[in-house]
């Protein structure tokens, strides 16, 4: 018996906001047929000022899918793709697809350990990487020698004044060119692959529940793994996202900012699907830098704009500098860690329009939930399902047991959105389903609207003295002192309570700190429990490409620093 649980969320919607949506058919390939149809001279992709329409991306990607099919990629091969935003990234992406095989993101900046582990796990025998990362590749261990690889110069998708802007013999120039190109040898270049005659349309298409995405987790509380994605997965969140934001009209004028990186699931999903589904100029940014992204702001406003806290502050400072106006960015939409509503305030004042929160996972496609777009949203809250997303809230210990309306509890989903499981994984993918359902390891509360507050980690819980600690909670009172710009906290071993409270923190600049002054200032808030018993100042804290905070990792240097080992 399918055990349908109650959806008070649905009434707190946005106006034209459906509960449900209609099962997606096809596959991703289309989401780009679609639109060159709709929309063929529109601008698909802009790079540094330089645009390729719609047209043009579509036989770019079916060009790129023959170039790879002649150099053996079948439907089911995983392929490698290591690049930064640029338009060769979605022609490769989609060109992957276009032969039934399967794409694994990765990030191209990680160190080569990092690189090879996840190699190691997927074995692709077909790579198409930035030419700074080939020679990673190419000196991997001979077992994992990959058959084909491809090399990118993402210079040459810049308009040809930046591309000779790069080559003056300047100090400035120099770096730029140093950090966006290395010479390779031994590879295929992307141009030749890309210059083979299209892919004729009898050529099978993916079907919708064919894997298409290995996209790794961030690894942040264990072993990163592959989740599995389907094309029915990823259409889905693309098809929510758009039912999430009906004021926004699909089409020439949407403009879509990619400051996120696309190898990462929220950046995939809402700068790259989505982006393409609607028809938008998708504008590219190899990495984020608000003088840049002003500059294109100043001619093509964002109609959407995906970001995360750090972004967002950093771009309403800039603008406020220099006296660009934000107006016109309709709607922004902020993920992987805690809004401040310090911050929505002013970049709504600014820009005229909503910078909401939302949460996802990367096994989830990875968008869960958001705050609606409109005057109910709830500040401190990830907000509501999507449609068609069901969520519960039960007991950590026996997830088939839901707690009391309002308690706290482990968040556990399911929807078109939510994966079948880790690749080449069997037992992992066992260890977080409960009855048919995805256990996220997030501990929240719903209220009676249906919006949906996320307290801690499972996996992070501080258990001291028998008393779970949540890090967030502690850390949220922390960057409250007014000399405390940033808080990490974590538990470290203790033989006599199990663990113990352990804080570390960033002091504003230019202030100094008396690290026991912090703590009586946490007394004062929180349960004597729950006070950090040591506090330690550091430089920064190690944060992901996303600007999350890495408590795994600061638990390792305190571990280091405390016992020297």
């Amino acid at each position: 018996m399918t055990y349908d649980p109650p959806r008070p969320w649905i009434a707190s919607y946005a106006e034209g906001v459906p509960a449900d949506l209609e099962p997606v058919t096809g596959s991703l390939v289309d989401i780009v047929a679609a639109s060159a149809r709709d929309y063929p001279d529109a601008p698909a992709l802009q790079f540094f000022g330089r645009t390729t329409s719609y047209r043009s991306l579509h036989e770019q990607i079916d060009r790129a899918a023959a170039g790879l099919r002649d150099l053996g990629v079948k439907a089911g091969d995983p392929v490698a793709i290591v690049l930064p935003n640029c338009p060769q990234h979605i022609v490769a992406f989609y060109a992957v697809l276009r032969l039934g095989a399967v794409v694994i993101e990765h990030n191209p900046l990680y160190t080569p350990r990092e690189l090879r582990k996840q190699f190691e796990d997927h074995g692709a025998k077909h790579a198409i990487a930035w030419t700074k990362v080939v020679k990673t590749i190419q000196e991997f261990p001979a077992d994992l020698s990959v058959s084909a690889l491809v090399s990118v110069d993402i210079t040459k998708a810049m308009p040809l004044r930046t591309r000779m802007a790069l080559k003056l013999p300047i100090a400035k120039a120099r770096d730029a060119r140093e950090a966006l190109h290395a010479r390779v040898s031994g590879t295929v270049p992307w141009e030749d692959v890309v210059g083979t005659a299209p892919l004729p349309s009898s050529h099978p298409a993916p079907g919708t529940d064919d894997l298409a995405l290995i996209q790794y987790t961030s690894g942040t509380t264990g072993t990163p793994k592959g989740a599995a994605l389907t094309h029915r997965n990823l259409l889905s969140n693309a098809a929510q996202a758009r039912a999430w934001v009906p004021s926004i009209v699909r089409g020439d004028g949407c403009v879509v900012y990619a400051v996120l990186p696309m190898f990462h699931a929220y950046g995939l999903t809402l700068c790259l699907t989505f982006a393409m589904s609607m028809g938008a100029r998708l504008v590219l940014f190899p990495r984020f830098d608000p003088d840049m992204v002003l500059e294109v702001t100043e001619k093509h406003p964002a109609t959407f704009l995906p970001l995360v806290p750090p972004i967002a502050d950093r771009l309403l400072k800039a603008a406020q500098e220099k006296g660009v106006s934000l107006a016109g960015t309709q709607v922004a939409v902020s993920g992987a860690m805690a809004l401040p509503h310090e911050l929505v305030v002013p970049f709504e004042a600014a820009s005229g329009g909503y910078l909401v929160e939302g949460y996802g996972l990367s096994e989830c496609s990875p968008v869960l939930m958001a705050n609606p777009v409109a005057d109910n949203r709830v500040p401190g809250s990830v907000g509501l399902p999507l449609p068609g997303t069901e969520c519960r809230v039960v007991d950590p210990d026996d997830p088939t047991t839901d707690v009391a309306q309002g308690e706290r509890g482990e968040l556990v989903v399911r929807g078109p959105q939510v994966f079948s499981g880790y690749y080449g994984k069997p037992e992992e993918t066992e260890a977080v389903f409960a009855d048919g359902w995805y256990r996220t390891g997030d501990i929240v509360t719903i209220d009676d609207a249906g919006f949906i507050r996320i307290v801690d980690r499972i996996k992070e819980l501080i258990i001291t003295g028998g008393f779970n600690v949540a890090p967030t909670e502690v850390e949220s009172v922390l960057r409250q002192h007014p000399r405390v710009e940033d808080a990490a906290v974590v538990g470290l071993p203790n033989e006599h309570s199990g663990e113990e409270v352990v804080a570390a923190i960033v002091v504003s600049p230019g202030d100094e700190i008396d690290v026991e002054a912090v703590r009586e200032y946490a007394r004062g808030i929180l349960t004597p429990y729950k006070v950090p018993r040591r506090v330690f100042v550091v430089d920064e804290l190690p944060k992901s490409l996303i600007g999350k905070v890495l408590r795994r990792q600061v638990r390792e240097r305190l571990l280091t620093l405390t016992t020297g080992e």
